[in-house]
């Protein structure tokens, strides 16, 4: 999608991790052996990575191509210099149109699972999301996120929690 210098942003298809343990397909794997290749590149290719989506999501990844620019970009990410903008469609009709959604959330130990908790739960997180309806159908609710935090599975654990799963998605 853009490149120019250290910097290069990819549209990672769905199904596909963004990074997995060595002698999985992944998305990195893939970005890595196309630079390799493009390039004539004869050892390793550093390729560092300050974000990443969940295997049945696409959309553009950024990626940085030597470690400076990658610790440049994670900063920003952290600082919320990048404004990261989501499309879900979802089942059922969302009400109101636009609000925020504010949970508790945690990661399910040995399991890449998450869901939701009380707040005083030990391994509790503050998940927030804000939202907006793009178009409501028969088939549901095409909306717009930002996310205010980043927890694992975040959209797709808040939105089905609320009786809005995210189409197409068979885990929660």
């Amino acid at each position: 999608l853009y490149e120019e210098g250290p910097c290069l942003v990819v549209n990672k298809p769905p199904g596909v991790l963004t990074i997995a343990p060595p002698g999985v397909d992944s998305l990195d794997v893939r970005v890595r052996q196309f630079l390799k290749q493009r390039d004539a590149k004869p050892g390793n290719v550093y390729l560092g990575i300050p974000h990443r989506l969940d295997r049945p999501a696409t959309g553009a990844i950024v990626f940085g191509k030597h470690a400076r620019a990658t610790r440049r970009l994670t900063e920003q990410f952290g600082a919320r210099m990048v404004r990261k903008v989501y499309w879900a469609c979802v089942g059922g009709r969302v009400e109101p149109e636009s609000g925020t959604w504010e949970d508790y959330v945690r990661k399910i130990p040995d399991v890449p699972q998450a869901e939701v908790v009380p707040s005083d739960h030990p391994d509790a997180r503050k998940a927030i999301l804000h939202y907006r309806t793009l178009v409501t159908a028969s088939w549901g609710t095409w909306l717009e996120i930002e996310l205010e935090t980043g927890r694992m599975h975040q959209i797709r654990v808040q939105s089905a929690t609320r009786g809005h799963p995210v189409l197409g998605d068979a885990q929660y």
